[in-house]
């Protein structure tokens, strides 16, 4: 009576354990699944990021490599170079811009001068180039 009643509780211990394994083991690849989905997703959306982080790093690492070219260079008593395109670029525009000016102060003072050379007739002088005297 004793003895079957503990094969009995063994024998439920042991589905249960069963059981318990199963479950844990259909979990596990499940879970492995969904992993496994989750890594192509992030391995699809990170080569963007990546790219864009490697294009970042690059960018700043140039940039970080002109400063440490400046400094030392100033660390060396070197003057830096005059930056010959901004002074060639501004020397265009102001020669443009003062083109542009000219060409709209001699079309006024042009506008102007043709006012002035109206003449004006008097038709009340007897003498008037308006000839209704005649």
């Amino acid at each position: 009576m004793f003895g079957s009643n503990l094969l009995d509780r063994r024998g439920k211990a042991e589905r249960v354990a069963d059981q318990a394994w199963q479950h844990l083991l259909s979990a596990a690849g499940s879970a492995g699944d969904s992993v496994r989905d989750a890594t192509r997703t992030a391995r699809r959306n990170s080569s963007g990021f990546a790219d864009d982080a490697t294009d970042l790093v690059g960018s700043a690492a140039e940039e970080a490599r002109r400063r440490a070219t400046l400094a030392f260079d100033a660390l060396a008593g070197r003057r830096p170079a005059l930056p010959w395109t901004l002074l060639i670029a501004a020397a265009l525009a102001g020669a443009a811009i003062g083109w542009a000016a000219g060409t709209a102060a001699r079309a006024a003072g042009s506008r102007d001068r043709a006012a002035d050379e109206i003449e004006f007739v008097d038709v009340d002088r007897p003498n008037s180039p308006a000839g209704l005297d005649g």
